[in-house]
């Protein structure tokens, strides 16, 4: 019995062994090692392919202080709008909507989503396809899953999306690069994005978000139509305080929370033409003399599901409206 114990024993320790992490930054690593036992036996990974993809990872420190700090909390909106309102930017937009009308207008009339929108998007993730990311998508991922407590069990998701994604499109993990948050391709998708709204629009059986701009620009505006996007609906619009108004009685954000009824009762004016019942957000954007402020539309908080921040969504509408303005010039 004594013998067949330690057998037991021998044998289990060996399992265990197989599935340990030897080499690289993340070795001997027990919560690494449980990811790869649990995702070889949920997936089409066999452990021994996963042990030797962590064994060549390595560690991204750099990625924590970026985190911690995005210049959406970081800057105001006079600071931030500078960023990404170029006229370089603008007349890139125009270029490619010039280069690829017949396209986008395909696009736009099977989802709704208008061409400007989808160039403010691309133009302002990547500046049209030029400027895609220059970290190890897999590494960053691995780094902020196991070693990024604040945000570890978000990053875990994602590794897992990301190689599930890379196993379904044939890609090899260690030769992508994209963000410091893990976004891939010319928009940018996060893997579970990538996995949940990437459309194969060319018909060529894969959804390439990297080369193909039918499968690129199809791929936004899906996105767009799953969270909500309403067709030939307004974004937002500036608003005037009258004299005497209660504004500091509201909240700002960018959910639509409010009606406009609300807005306009609290001394808010807005040449944008709204019902009483339309629901909308507060949306306020720090210049450098004071606080200006806009209301937000279903489709402004739509944007936001990109990134979710006021001043990202405003960046994108307000590209897009100069966009269409140098498109009118010619």
């Amino acid at each position: 019995m004594k013998y067949y114990l330690l057998w037991v024993a021998l044998l289990f320790s060996t399992l265990v062994n197989a599935v340990e992490i030897k080499l690289g930054d993340y070795k001997n690593r027990a919560d690494v090692n449980q990811f790869i036992e649990r995702l070889a036996g949920e997936s089409d990974y066999t452990e021994p392919e996963l042990i030797a993809l962590f064994s060549g990872v390595k560690k991204q420190s750099h990625l924590f202080e970026l985190l911690d700090k995005p210049a959406e909390k970081e800057l105001d909106w006079h600071e931030y709008r500078h960023i990404f309102i170029k006229d370089k930017r603008i007349e890139q937009g125009a270029k490619f909507w010039r280069q690829h009308a017949k396209l986008l207008a395909e696009v736009r009339l099977k989802t709704g989503v208008p061409e400007e929108i989808i160039l403010a998007i691309i133009g302002v993730e990547t500046f049209y396809g030029v400027y895609k990311g220059k970290d190890p998508v897999f590494d960053s991922l691995v780094t902020l899953a196991f070693d990024y407590p604040r945000r570890s069990a978000f990053f875990s998701r994602e590794l897992e999306q990301f190689l599930l994604l890379v196993k379904e499109q044939n890609l090899d993990p260690r030769a992508l690069k994209g963000s410091y948050a893990g976004a891939m391709g010319v928009p940018q998708f996060i893997a579970s994005s990538y996995r949940s709204y990437a459309v194969d629009f060319d018909g060529d059986g894969q959804a390439n978000l990297f080369d193909s701009f039918p499968d690129i620009f199809a791929s936004v505006a899906n996105y767009f139509v799953k969270h909500g996007w309403r067709a030939n609906e307004a974004v937002a619009g500036p608003l005037t305080a009258l004299d005497n108004n209660s504004i500091n009685l509201l909240k700002p954000g960018i959910k639509t929370t409010y009606k406009w009824s609300d807005l306009v009762q609290n001394g808010l004016y807005s040449n944008t033409a709204l019902d009483p019942d339309t629901a909308v957000a507060l949306v306020k954007l720090q210049q450098k003399n004071g606080a200006e402020y806009w209301v937000g539309l279903q489709n402004f908080y739509v944007i936001t599901r990109y990134n979710h921040s006021e001043l990202y969504a405003m960046a994108v509408y307000q590209l897009s409206l100069l966009i269409k303005d140098r498109m009118k010039q010619g």
